[in-house]
């Protein structure tokens, strides 16, 4: 009797483990098959980030750009922008370095220097491009940047450059103050380091790579992201269910997705380049150099004979050549009246009442900065949020103003962010109710730079979307654009930031946001004619003028 109740009691134990035995494997069996979990690779822990920082993976990444399904108007506007920044390439083969464009030996000469100029002519330039042996280059494809100036009147504006694809470029300008106006031209990138340029950008979208952190009581892991994720492991699906815009980690090894913290930047990665490429991207040789006239680099130019009064009205056209321009230091559109707003006082007048939305990076972020340290009476609002990332606010209650930051969502190159503030600009617009007291303004380009560009195409077009539903509700909303601009660069920030990049994404959204309700800003061509050397981040001088241009939308002048 007592040994058939031992025998069951065994019996019941080792029942009662095997049921344990199963639970915790349908424990993992169910963690494993999470809903937002997909097929992916490679995972991070916290000590231990893995990712090929010098090894050139072979594995097809998973891009999940490349799944979304476009109409048949979005495919036909996708082809239309991808063949509007189509670049020219050089001939087929191999190029040595001795063949590539060298600055020191080409040189630019002004058509007529001579001549007899005007306010308002015209300023025909040509450049002519040689290679490190001196021989004339037979193609085209290099990336110039061309600037007019009169240093002591603190005057500048830029050009329109043409290139004939036989080693020659015509450069344009209008003179547009008179005086003795200089003639600069400088070579960013040679035609050889487009191509290198262009081949990253289409198979190395992951050579800037970001990471999240996962947490689950005291226990983290943190794993890489990015829109292309290579292998196939598991990956942890953050794509937007709203915009559809994909979004990737690799899946931590013990923590479920949902349990993700935080996004911050990763890292960039290094042996991007052969020896052969990386003689292409040299500072002193060919980066963002100088090239130097052979005969006269400046002409006189006398004031208009007369001043037609119909020639100061002016009609907002974003095809403009230049937008405009500075004079003793103060930026004059061409495109639409600019008052200053010199004193506190000025900006708060125009300001009050109003909701001002700051939607993008870190460069109209100096507006929130400019703004608030401008302003007495504007007072930052502590958020609690990371320095540098936001999302920030400052009040004004005595005059009602409320003016707020936040960055775009991901891919964005900044220091931690916490998951629950990682907001698509598209759907915070939705979340507006707009109104004549309402003012919006947008940036989103910089951190787009090393993806393809139907990446930021996708990104552009959720966001006029969202735009033009805001505006078909409340029409009154103001709404303006803040451009691209142009930045310092060396050998390895140019495989990243490259001021070609960020002109051919300036390029494709000036054409999306073209015929609708929507103002810009054109920060590129306020730091391309200034003076000062070219930073990401404009100096203080460049920024003003952003902003009188920004207000002068907000309050135009009673004409």
């Amino acid at each position: 009797m007592w040994r058939d109740s031992f025998r069951l009691q065994i019996f019941c134990l080792l029942m009662a483990v095997l049921a344990i035995v199963v639970l915790v494997h349908n424990f993992f069996q169910l963690e494993h098959l999470d809903d937002d979990t997909i097929s992916g690779s490679n995972w991070i822990t916290e000590n231990n980030v893995q990712h090929s920082q010098t090894t050139k993976t072979t594995r097809k990444p998973y891009c999940g750009y490349k799944q979304q399904t476009l109409s048949k108007r979005e495919q036909a506007e996708q082809e239309s922008l991808l063949a509007a920044i189509q670049w020219p390439k050089p001939p087929s083969g191999k190029l040595a370095f001795l063949q590539s464009t060298d600055p020191a030996h080409s040189d630019f000469v002004i058509v007529k220097p001579s001549g007899f100029f005007r306010v308002g002519d015209q300023l025909e330039v040509l450049v002519r491009m040689k290679d490190f042996q001196g021989k004339p280059k037979q193609y085209g494809g290099d990336y110039l940047q061309a600037r007019i100036h009169s240093p002591l009147l603190k005057a500048g504006a830029t050009g329109r450059i043409v290139d004939c694809r036989n080693g020659l470029y015509k450069v344009f300008f209008t003179l547009l103050w008179p005086g003795e106006v200089k003639v600069s031209v400088s070579l960013v990138h040679p035609s050889e380091a487009i191509q290198v340029l262009l081949r990253l950008r289409e198979e190395r979208p992951d050579r800037v790579y970001f990471k999240s952190s996962f947490k689950s009581g005291r226990y983290s892991e943190t794993t890489e992201c990015n829109v292309c994720l290579p292998g196939d492991l598991p990956v942890c699906n953050f794509t937007d269910l709203y915009t559809g815009e994909p979004w990737f980690c690799y899946k931590p090894r013990k923590l479920s997705c949902a349990s993700r913290i935080s996004h911050a930047k990763g890292g960039y990665q290094k042996g991007l380049l052969t020896q052969e490429e990386s003689l292409f991207f040299q500072s002193d040789v060919n980066i963002k150099r100088p090239i130097f006239s052979s005969g006269p680099d400046s002409v006189i130019v006398k004031p208009k004979a007369f001043t037609d009064s119909s020639s100061m009205d002016r009609a907002e056209d974003h095809t403009v050549s230049p937008s405009g321009y500075y004079y003793e230091d103060e930026w004059r559109s061409r495109t639409h009246w600019i008052h200053r707003f010199n004193k506190s006082d000025d900006i708060t007048n125009c300001l009050q009442g109003k909701v001002i939305h700051l939607f993008g990076d870190s460069t109209i972020r100096q507006w929130f900065e400019y703004l608030t340290a401008f302003v007495p009476d504007l007072v930052e609002f502590n958020l609690g949020s990371p320095k540098n990332v936001g999302p920030f606010m400052s009040v004004d209650l005595k005059h009602n103003i409320l003016l707020k930051f936040r960055c775009h969502g991901p891919p964005i190159r900044f220091s931690t962010v916490f998951s629950s503030e990682l907001r698509y600009i598209a759907n915070e617009l939705n979340g507006i109710v707009g109104g004549r007291n309402t003012v919006i303004a947008i940036t989103i380009w910089s951190h787009f730079s090393t993806f393809p560009v139907e990446v930021y195409i996708r990104r552009l077009r959720n966001i006029r979307r969202s735009i033009i539903q805001l505006l078909d509700r409340s029409p009154k909303t103001l709404i303006v654009i803040r451009t691209a601009n142009v930045q310092e660069l060396g050998p390895e920030v140019s495989l990243f930031n490259s001021d070609w990049y960020s002109f051919q994404l300036d390029s494709v959204m000036r054409k999306m946001f073209s015929g609708i309700a929507v103002h810009f800003v054109d920060a590129w061509e306020m730091s391309l004619a200034h003076y000062l050397p070219h930073n990401l981040h404009p100096e203080e001088v460049i920024v003003r003028n952003q902003i009188d241009a920004f207000l002068s939308y907000v309050c135009p002048l009673q004409t």
